[in-house]
């Protein structure tokens, strides 16, 4: 026979056993998604800290004439062990208790491997030294990014082609005559793109090819069909090949579809004798923005040049203030500096990041109304990663770093 007292004290041990189980099982469950959850976020923010401080390291080394370098987290893998201890003791209720208290216990612990790969030969050459490409501008503009902010960033002069003001015109402060037009012309694109007037397309043409029907056996006849659109003309004994092209980047303010053929492919034709890095522009009258006809390419810089002109502008060319022409409607932002930073031999407060470089601190400088700066540091950021390529490149000199 089992007493009372001893299925009493049966009972509460299995309860106590199934008790234990259960918030075991529980808490285990909540320690490791909450634990990942924090490790996710948390190397999420110090990535991008990084990234942030180097750019601003970088600038202050162009300042103070020093070689830039980059440095990029190849890799992250962290490992993390989950522990959770469970037990039971009698509760303090005297000799003729019968409760059980259960006790808990856990840890956890983290494992984390960095791989840090530093930017260097070829890969610099690509990531930094090569001009940005008239491709990614255009991917860039199409996320809905400021035209003007955009070309004081990346292009480092514009050539104007036809009229009087025929030349180069660089995108340097030094240069007296070329920076003020430099800025008004990109000032006047703005004004277009704020009326939602500003055409950034891709030149679509067809283009032809006439070939003597003799030349072609009827095998290749079939075979050209795949790609081209195949006319014959009897009369003339000749076979008339077309395809649509699509061909360079323009920046408008008109829609190039409603152009001729002719004209569409004449256009490329002439931004086709321009590099990748050259984006072509044609202002017309008649067109809003019209009142000053442009017609010309803004040349794109590199990296590393957009870097150093931010670096030179703090204090060995700085910019000023230019102001909209005339002919030019209202626009709503005109900065004097491309990206304005705050520079002092005391660590600055109120600043997002800051980074020391020598003898001074570097940061954005906070401003009040429109975050030019902050969205301008941003799309530096955007163009930076724009250029990444695969860190893990072999014969560089890795560095892992096990916490």
């Amino acid at each position: 026979m089992i007493s009372n007292r001893q299925f009493s004290q049966t009972s509460v041990k299995a309860a106590a056993k199934l008790l234990i189980m259960i918030v075991s099982f529980c808490m285990n469950g909540c320690f490791s998604p909450l634990a990942l959850d924090r490790a996710v976020i948390e190397y999420d923010k110090t990535t991008t800290n990084i990234l942030s401080k180097q750019l601003l390291l970088n600038i202050g080394r162009a300042h103070q004439h020093q070689p830039m370098h980059f440095t990029g987290v190849s890799n992250i893998a962290a490992t993390f062990n989950f522990q959770f201890n469970a037990g039971a003791t009698p509760a303090f209720t005297g000799p003729s208790g019968s409760l059980l208290t259960p006790v808990f216990g856990g840890t956890v612990s983290e494992n984390p491997t960095i791989s840090i790969v530093p930017i260097e030969g070829e890969e610099f050459t690509r990531r930094l030294l090569t001009p940005f490409q008239e491709s990614k501008m255009t991917m860039l503009l199409r996320q809905g990014y400021d035209l003007d902010m955009m070309l004081r960033l990346l292009a480092g002069e514009l050539r104007l082609n036809g009229g009087e003001q025929s030349r180069i015109y660089l995108n340097k402060p030094g240069d007296t005559v070329g920076y003020p037009l430099f800025r008004q012309a990109v000032l006047h694109l703005s004004s277009i793109q704020d009326r939602h007037q500003l055409f950034v397309e891709p030149l679509m043409f067809d283009q032809h090819w006439t070939l003597p029907a003799t030349a072609l056996t009827a095998e290749q006849m079939t075979a050209l069909q795949k790609d081209y659109k195949v006319e014959y003309q009897d009369k003339l004994k000749q076979v008339i090949l077309s395809k649509r092209v699509t061909g360079r980047v323009l920046l408008t303010n008109y829609d190039p579809a409603k152009l001729s053929n002719e004209e569409r492919q004449r256009l490329h034709d002439e931004a086709d004798q321009y590099s990748d890095n050259d984006v072509s522009v044609d202002i017309r009258p008649g067109f809003p923005g019209g009142e000053w006809p442009i017609h010309g390419v803004f040349r794109l810089r590199s990296f590393h040049n957009v870097l150093n002109f931010i670096g030179q502008s703090i204090s060995d060319d700085p910019e000023y203030a230019v102001a909209k022409l005339p002919l030019t409607p209202h626009v709503s932002e005109n900065p004097i500096n491309t990206l304005a930073l705050l520079v002092s031999e005391d660590e600055p407060a109120s600043v997002d990041n800051s980074v020391k470089f020598g003898d001074w601190y570097y940061a954005l400088k906070p401003e009040t109304g429109y975050q030019w700066n902050r969205e301008g540091f941003r799309l530096l950021c955007q163009i930076f990663q724009m250029t990444m390529t695969d860190l893990a490149q072999q014969g560089a000199p890795e560095i892992t770093i096990s916490k």
